[in-house]
């Protein structure tokens, strides 16, 4: 099984074929990826196994390349840091943006009912009926 590693606190400018012969140095099956950003240096590299991530981590966390101390650490899944709505990182209103969204949510049949309101305009009619409601209980 794969183990992915956040590599860390990389330099703004440097060789990738350093740092993959600094991996290599710990052993074989590591491919490293950087990700292009001009503000922060870091990456992910893809470890072949659990025990070569360990030593992987133990060896080249807080090792100076280019200046820096580089920071290696397993990399967790998005969804597995939220902890749930209201968690996110994107602020409090980002967990109701589900609900919002399913209030409006078009469903589609091969059978039209005249009777039935336009599918495309299903999310404008609740709110307006929602809308109309609120203004005659408040009369």
């Amino acid at each position: 099984m794969s183990v992915r590693l956040y590599v860390g606190n990389l330099p703004t400018a440097f060789d990738a074929k350093e740092l993959e012969a600094l991996f290599a140095n710990v052993g074989e099956g590591v491919r490293f990826k950087a990700v292009n950003d001009r503000c922060r240096g870091f990456g992910f590299a893809n470890v072949d196994d659990a025990k070569l991530a360990e030593a992987v981590i133990e060896q080249l966390n807080g090792k100076e390349f280019g200046g820096n101390a580089l920071r290696i650490e397993i990399s967790e899944r998005r969804d597995a840091r939220s902890g749930g709505p209201g968690n996110d990182r994107r602020g409090p209103a980002a967990g109701n943006a589900v609900a919002r969204k399913a209030v409006n949510k078009v469903v589609h049949a091969d059978s039209v009912d005249s009777e039935a309101p336009d599918p495309r305009w299903a999310g404008e009619l609740a709110k307006l009926k929602s809308l109309l409601a609120n203004q005659t209980a408040a009369v």
